[in-house]
């Protein structure tokens, strides 16, 4: 992040309050940009990681990581241009179920939620700044599949960039399902499964979208090192660290949700399952 933080921190503090409150009781506010159009993503990114903050004192821990908008095909659709990202926590990550036995996702005290199908990695090593992705995929020690709900504190889905950094780039859940150890296929199949695989997300068993892993900023690998190339861990208090989730940003577009839904996948091009689940 570049430029010069320009709010002080007793405004951070109260962006914070206020954005915790909206995200505790499912009601939505006006986006901060509205107010504060001079919002910057360095002070945005200071009050994700006041809330951050905030969840440690109640003894939330940062489980991992979620990459936002990563898939370009949706853009235009949000009017945002370049991937964000925020803070997984050990409460608010879970196991996903299958097809035939999904898991449950209490989700409809979310403001306006959707689901997105993603690529999940686990670290076995904190990855550096300035590694190709080969030496990158080095750092990761399983892949797996996942389900983010994301949320939306500003009615309607708008917003710009800066509001959705401020809300803790809009995550609400995390459910990934088994995780494959990288080492059961080699380096060179990996990187290209994860660039050419296809995905279908189904909705009481209809296929309501399909995706591509290429969608995903030419692949989930390479979200993964636009994410390291950016993130300042600052504002969070820690560095990307062995045993982090990252959630690499949704493959088709985020799709609505509501209860009694069964949501479920279907993955080819690469060794994972789909998943289900089931809105509560």
């Amino acid at each position: 992040m570049n430029g010069t933080a320009r709010m002080e921190q007793r405004e951070v503090e109260g962006l914070a309050e206020r954005i915790c409150v909206a995200l505790e009781t499912g009601r939505q506010i006006a986006p901060v940009s509205e107010t504060r159009p001079d919002l910057e993503l360095e002070d945005a990114y200071r009050v994700s990681g006041a809330i951050a903050a905030r969840r440690a004192r109640r003894g939330e821990r940062i489980a991992g990581w979620k990459i936002g908008f990563t898939n370009r095909t949706i853009w235009s659709e949000y009017g945002i241009f370049a991937p964000i990202w925020g803070p997984v926590y050990d409460c608010t990550l879970g196991p996903a179920g299958t097809p035939r036995a999904p898991t449950e996702a209490a989700a409809m005290t979310m403001p306006e939620p959707r689901i997105e199908p993603e690529i999940v990695f686990r670290l076995k090593s904190g990855p550096r700044k300035g590694m190709d992705e080969a030496v990158l995929f080095s750092c990761i020690e399983a892949v797996g599949h996942g389900f983010e709900i994301v949320q939306s504190v500003f009615p309607g889905w708008r917003f710009r960039p800066a509001d959705t950094v401020a809300a803790c780039a809009l995550h609400g859940r995390l459910l990934v399902g088994p995780m494959l150890p990288v080492s059961a296929r080699p380096v060179g199949e990996w990187l290209q499964g994860l660039r050419d695989f296809t995905l279908s997300l189904m909705r009481d068993g209809e296929v309501v979208e399909r995706g591509e892993g290429e969608n995903v900023l030419g692949g989930p690998v390479s979200a993964l090192r636009h994410f390291v190339e950016g993130f300042d861990p600052q504002p969070f208090g820690r560095k990307l660290e062995a045993g982090d989730v990252v959630a690499t940003g949704t493959v088709t577009r985020a799709v609505p949700i509501a209860a009694g839904q069964h949501w479920s996948t279907s993955v080819l091009g690469l060794p994972i399952a789909g998943l289900g689940v089931t809105i509560a």
